[in-house]
């Protein structure tokens, strides 16, 4: 069966994918501040083509810059740049090193944050550490990181995402409360996954993770996995809206102070877009759900 079949087989037809834009979109913010700025950026993961390609499509699709895995060459980091400010796209970087030795770990971390602070990205996102990494070891890679970002005015910035330092609420917490200068990419659906649940039951860590997030990952999660399948289908209205009553924490804090906040529309390809057996063909398209979310913050948020 294709993937067209698939859909032509189901009651969802294309008005009804597009219909959940207008309810989600609406919210009550409150008056945003001098100096509030709203940038949505695309992510490359996935995309089926060279940068080359991705970054004229990006900008076609109203997105306002890229956040791109930091490559670890000087030619690829040569081309990212090159076609990024020909195309007008502000530049953010991801970095995250995959060393269990933590020694090399963190001689790769410093290495890469600051061959990234050389080309001044809005931000630099950071997968931090490992969650088998001691509190200490972890929390030398996050001390790092904001004393270069209180050194060049770069904001860097460290993600909930599993496998990393901040994997969990719990561990989160203790980061958070130990570093008052930490700054966090907020990648709930992660947790979403870790803690099986959509966190009703710990509303105060996620108040404190709120109060500190500088950046989110606009992926939808759910607590049997980190990505639904379409957040346009209706079945996920309801997780949809407890993703949104997150953010919009994030963003009234940033238009009261008058503040940037960026999104990074982040749905992935197959494995983590679910898809069909035998043929793996993804149950969604995945550009054209990011689309979706960059309209739907923009509607909601600007």
């Amino acid at each position: 069966m294709t993937r067209r079949n698939f859909l032509s087989t189901t009651t969802v037809g294309a008005a009804a994918l597009a219909s959940p834009l207008t309810a989600l979109s609406e919210s009550s913010p409150p008056k945003a501040a001098p100096g509030f700025e709203l940038l949505i950026l695309a992510t490359n993961w996935g995309f089926p083509g060279s940068f080359n390609l991705f970054a004229p499509q990006a900008k076609n699709a109203g997105y306002d810059g890229a956040e791109i895995w930091w490559p670890g060459d000087e030619k690829g980091q040569n081309n990212v740049l090159e076609e990024l400010n020909k195309h007008g796209l502000k530049p953010a970087f991801l970095w995250g090193s995959g060393e269990k030795d933590f020694q090399k770990h963190e001689a790769e971390f410093q290495k890469m944050v600051q061959s990234m602070l050389a080309v001044k990205p809005i931000y630099i996102n950071c997968h931090s550490g490992k969650d088998y990494f001691t509190a200490e070891q972890n929390q030398r890679l996050i001390d790092y990181s904001y004393k270069i970002a209180g050194r060049t005015g770069i904001p860097v910035y460290h993600e909930t995402h599993r496998g990393r330092a901040l994997f969990s609420t719990t561990a989160a917490k203790t980061f958070i409360e130990k570093s008052p200068d930490l700054r966090i990419t907020f990648d709930v659906s992660h947790w979403c996954n870790v803690h099986e649940s959509m966190l009703g039951d710990q509303t105060e860590i996620l108040d404190l993770t709120l109060s500190r997030t500088e950046h989110i990952h606009a992926r939808i999660g759910h607590p049997e996995g980190p990505q639904v399948n379409d957040p346009r289908a209706p079945e996920w209205k309801d997780i949809v809206q407890t993703h949104l009553g997150w953010w919009d924490k994030v963003v009234d804090r940033k238009k009261k102070e008058g503040g940037r906040i960026t999104f990074l529309t982040e749905f992935g390809p197959p494995d983590y877009m679910p898809t069909l057996p035998y043929t793996r063909q993804p149950l969604a398209d995945q550009w054209g759900v990011n689309v979706y979310m960059k309209d739907l913050l923009r509607k909601r948020y600007a």
